[in-house]
C-alpha cells in the first residue's frame, strides 16, 4: 500500500512500504478503512528522546505537549483502520523523580493512553500484563524502590517492579473480514503442542474411558488458553530484532525494541494472512519483520533516518527468510 505523499523518502515493495517521515503526515496519505491491524510501541512521553526534531513526539516539554501531538495520530489511526479491527500499543507506567516531578512514585501513563484513545472514539478492547524481572530492572535503573538496602532502611518506599502492557483498542463497527482463530503453533516457551505431546495426552484420556479431542482442536485450545491469560509470564525479553540483526557494531541500536514474541502473538490473534499491518513508530522494523515472516504485508513509518535505513534492511531480510521457509 502506497501513501499519497511524495515529500519524504520511501521504499515501496510488494510485501511492505516503509516511509522516512512524520507518522501523522504519512497516515494522512493512507486510504480510509485500509489497515487491518496496527501494533507499535509509542514514545513514552519524554522518558526517551530519539532525536532533536520538532516532529519527534518524544522530544516534548511536558505531558500535555506530548498528548496534543499524539492525538493527531490517534485520529488518523481511527480513520484508516477497518471497522471492527484493532490497534495494539505496548507501554508501561512511568516512574517519577524528585528532580522532574517533585516526588518519587509512578504515573499512570498506560491509563492516560487508554483515555486518549477513548476520547477519539476507540473502544477499550483488552490488555495483557507482560512480566518483567524486577532484579534486572533494579540493576538497569537503580530505582530506589527496588533496592534491597531500601527495605532495610525503610520499606515504606519499596515497591514492585513495573511491568509492560499490551493494550488493544477496537474501532467500532462490524469486522467485514472475520479472523480465523485456529492456532497451529505456540509462540513462546513452556508449552509443548507437538504431535508427540498430543499422543501422550490422548492415551491418558482414552485410559480414563473418554475420547480425546482431535489433534487440531486440542492444539488450538491449549494455545488459546495461554494467549488468553491476563498475564504473560513467558515472553523472552531477549528475543528482539535488535538482538537478531545486530551483526555490525556500527549499526544503530534501538533504545527499546518490542519483543518479537509479543508482536507475533498480536499478529496471530488479530490479523489474517495477507492483511496489512501498520506501525507508525517502525524503529528498526520489528513489527514489520515479524508480520512479514507470518505472511502479512506491512506499512511502517520511521522519523529517524538511521533507524529507517536499518529497518529497510531488516524488512528485506524478513522477505528473504519468509521465502526460504516457504521453499524449504
Amino acid at each position: 500500500m502506497q501513501a499519497q505523499h511524495k515529500a519524504i523518502d520511501q521504499i515501496i515493495e510488494p510485501e511492505f512500504a516503509l516511509y522516512n517521515g512524520d507518522c501523522v503526515e504519512v497516515a494522512r496519505g493512507l486510504p480510509d478503512d485500509s489497515i487491518h491491524y496496527s501494533i507499535f510501541s509509542p514514545p513514552f512521553a519524554s522518558l526517551y528522546t530519539y532525536s532533536n526534531s520538532d516532529r519527534d513526539m518524544g522530544n516534548c516539554r511536558n505531558d500535555d505537549e506530548f498528548f496534543e501531538h499524539f492525538r493527531f495520530l490517534i485520529r488518523e489511526l481511527y480513520r484508516i483502520t477497518i471497522p471492527g479491527r484493532l490497534v495494539s500499543f505496548h507501554c508501561m507506567n512511568l516512574p517519577t523523580s524528585k528532580a522532574h516531578h517533585g516526588y518519587i512514585g509512578i504515573r499512570d501513563f498506560r491509563g492516560e493512553l487508554i483515555r486518549a484513545f477513548e476520547a477519539e472514539g476507540w473502544i477499550y478492547h483488552s490488555e495483557v500484563v507482560i512480566w518483567k524481572d524486577p532484579v534486572v530492572a533494579q540493576q538497569r535503573t537503580k530505582a530506589l524502590g527496588l533496592l534491597h538496602k531500601q527495605i532495610v532502611k525503610d520499606s515504606a518506599m519499596s515497591r514492585q517492579g513495573i511491568p509492560d502492557y499490551l493494550v488493544t483498542m477496537r474501532k467500532p463497527g462490524v469486522n467485514p473480514e472475520p479472523i480465523s482463530g485456529e492456532f497451529e503453533e505456540f509462540v513462546g516457551e513452556g508449552l509443548d503442542v507437538s504431535r508427540a505431546a498430543y499422543e501422550k495426552h490422548a492415551a491418558e484420556v482414552r485410559a480414563s474411558g473418554r475420547e480425546p479431542w482431535p489433534f487440531e482442536m486440542w492444539r488450538s485450545v491449549f494455545v488459546w488458553q495461554k494467549y488468553a491469560s491476563p498475564v504473560w509470564m513467558d515472553i523472552n525479553p531477549n528475543n528482539t530484532l535488535q538482538y537478531r540483526s545486530a551483526r555490525d557494531e556500527k549499526d544503530e541500536k534501538h533504545i527499546c525494541p518490542l519483543q518479537l514474541d509479543v508482536i507475533a502473538r498480536g499478529v496471530e490473534l488479530w490479523s489474517n494472512p495477507r492483511d496489512v499491518v501498520f506501525s507508525p513508530f517502525a524503529g528498526i522494523g520489528s513489527e514489520g519483520y515479524q508480520a512479514i515472516k507470518m505472511g502479512r504485508r506491512f506499512v511502517g513509518v520511521e522519523l529517524k533516518e538511521s533507524y529507517y535505513r536499518v529497518a529497510a534492511n531488516n524488512l528485506r531480510m524478513a522477505v528473504d527468510e519468509a521465502f526460504d521457509e516457504m521453499m524449504a
